[in-house]
């Protein structure tokens, strides 16, 4: 947008007396000091332009609410300085300005409800943001902060904060005052312990501690009873507090990449989980008691070390997705046919030599990955697996010499080779897309046409021709009349 398309813009804005104005990514490096002339002006968002300072003009906005200055990576640092009536604002959007520190002058901005200073460079929080006590929104993360301040507990109206993607290592006992708060994301942190004030934060709903450096989690998190969602992923835990039994709204726990051992019993009685997640611990079986999750959509016990999987997972019928990848499972029980709610079940890397026929109930499945495993051939059962559209079977025993992909309602994929192969497709041809054997039919039967109409017409070069001679000889002789006898 150049000088004079800007000027324009804003005196349109003046005479229809408009209430917003939007002037993000117009590589402005400027702004005039007309600005300061729309006085009736609630939101201004100059995000993404390259304006290296405000004028002090735009200290006339005074019913300004809403300023958004996201990645302006040239603005100082000090442009709070010149809003004279920057107490009204109540949002600011700063995100992607590499600020490394926020002004003094942050205090004055006593009505804001939302900030978000994400994605910056910055070390600390001044402790002027104890005068920001409206704010009920707080975006710090991807910033560089090791610590907050003890100043934080003032904010007490705040319902979501933002410190992922930070440099912190604890987190201040205050953090126990935000009681309003309904969501809360401290991932990719260094965190190596929760405090116990952890406790109070009792209206959360998300807790999200994934990538950290946890140990163990404080008793205290029991009293987190209105959690539905918590995420343990990538940690050191190798126990969880027999007080998380207590968490009975959570419907999603994640706890990949931790080295519980063994399964820890307190979950079976988190009976609302539809959700659960325990990719990559040391798990070496499951216990009787998971039959207690019959509400369970979504399980994922890929990279442990099963070496079965006990006969209780009957009991787990809502299942949609079941991954058992890279364990050392050698058979499935047959009860893994009562999952027929099942459209995904993953199998891949194990050490499976055969399939029970039960596997032929679960005609949801959609989707299933037998790679890596040591099947001999595809399991005849598949053949009642109706809608299934993709079936993985690389990597079996024998080695594969033929790639065949065929179709079964409108595609499978399968790996196969020799009379085995031959004998499972006709098995399936019922349920094969027209396609591939009207193709093989018409191919065979032009095949043959041609054959016998070359044959017919082209004499055999080898045989010699007849000669005149023979040719006469093999005429029929003529019968020769017969003479009357003479009378007597």
């Amino acid at each position: 947008m150049t000088p004079e398309e800007l000027l324009q813009r804003i005196r349109q804005a003046k005479e229809e007396g408009w209430k917003e104005l939007d002037l993000s990514y117009e590589k402005l490096t400027e702004l005039p000091d007309e600005i300061g002339e729309l006085t009736q002006l609630k939101k201004l968002d100059l995000s993404g332009n390259k304006l290296t300072e405000l004028p002090a003009a735009i200290g006339q906005l005074v019913e300004l609410r809403s300023l958004g200055l996201g990645r302006l990576k040239w603005i100082k640092d000090d442009w709070l300085a010149y809003c004279e009536y920057r107490a009204n604002l109540y949002r600011i959007p700063y995100r992607a300005n590499q600020l490394t520190q926020l002004p003094p002058e942050i205090k004055a901005l006593i009505q804001l409800n939302q900030l978000d200073l994400s994605y910056n460079r910055l070390t600390q929080l001044p402790l002027e943001i104890e005068a920001l006590t409206q704010l009920t929104e707080l975006k710090l993360n991807d910033n560089r902060l090791s610590q907050l301040p003890s100043e934080i507990k003032v904010l007490t109206n705040l319902s979501y904060l933002d410190l992922s993607y930070n440099h912190l290592t604890q987190l201040p006992p205050e953090i126990g005052a935000l009681t309003q708060l309904t969501e809360l994301k401290l991932n990719n942190n260094r965190l190596s312990q929760l405090p116990s004030e952890i406790g109070a934060l009792t209206n959360l709903h998300y807790l999200d501690l994934d990538w950290n450096q946890l140990n163990q989690l404080p008793s205290e998190i029991g009293a987190l009873t209105n959690l539905h969602y918590l995420n343990l992923n990538w940690n050191q835990l190798n126990q969880l507090p027999s007080e998380i039994k207590a968490l009975t709204s959570l419907t999603k726990l994640c706890l990949e990449n931790n080295p519980l051992s063994p399964f820890p019993p307190e979950i079976a009685q988190l009976t609302n989980l539809t959700e659960l997640s325990l990719y990559k611990n040391n798990l070496t079986q499951l216990p009787p008691e998971i039959v207690a999750l019959t509400n369970l959509t979504r399980l994922c016990l890929t990279s442990n070390r099963l070496t079965q999987l006990s006969p209780e997972i009957r009991a787990l019928t809502n299942l949609t997705h079941l991954s058992l990848a890279s364990n050392r499972l050698t058979q499935l029980p047959p009860e893994i046919g009562q999952l027929t709610n099942l459209t995904q079940l993953n199998l891949y890397n194990n050490r499976l030599t055969q399939l029970p026929p039960e596997i032929g109930q679960l005609t949801n499945l959609t989707w299933l990955n037998l790679s890596k495993n040591r099947l001999s051939q595809p399991p005849p059962e598949v053949v009642s697996l109706v809608n299934l559209k993709h079936l993985d079977w690389e990597d079996n025993q024998p080695p594969i010499s033929l790639k065949i992909l065929k179709g079964i309602n409108k595609g499978v994929a399968l790996l196969g080779s020799g009379q085995e192969m031959k004998l499972f497709l006709k098995r399936i041809r019922p349920l094969l897309l027209e396609l591939i054997p009207w193709i093989l039919i018409a191919i065979a039967g032009t095949a043959t046409a041609l054959f016998l109409k070359f044959s017919q017409v082209r004499p055999n070069p080898a045989s010699p021709q007849p000669t005149q001679k023979q040719t006469d000889q093999a005429k029929p002789t003529p019968a020769k009349e017969a003479k009357p006898s003479p009378s007597r």
